[in-house]
């Protein structure tokens, strides 16, 4: 999913771009999927984009991590 979200945003597909980091935060354990609002103004997707891209990839990290310690 991390490459499809690096090619939306590469072609400028921000809204593309913005499905995926819906798709990856479902993909989240519960206790670390982030209550993301829904996008209602297309002209904020590139605020929505920059605020949760860190905050669901600290997600994946701490996924990992916890899998990896199982």
């Amino acid at each position: 999913m991390q490459l499809a979200f690096d090619y939306a945003i590469n072609l400028g597909q921000f809204i593309e771009a913005s499905k995926v980091l819906y798709q990856m935060n479902d993909q989240l354990p519960d206790d670390l999927q982030l209550n993301l609002e829904e996008l209602e103004d297309k002209s904020v997707v590139r605020l929505f984009i920059s605020e949760y891209q860190p905050k669901i990839r600290s997600g994946i990290i701490q996924y990992r991590q916890r899998l990896m310690n199982f």
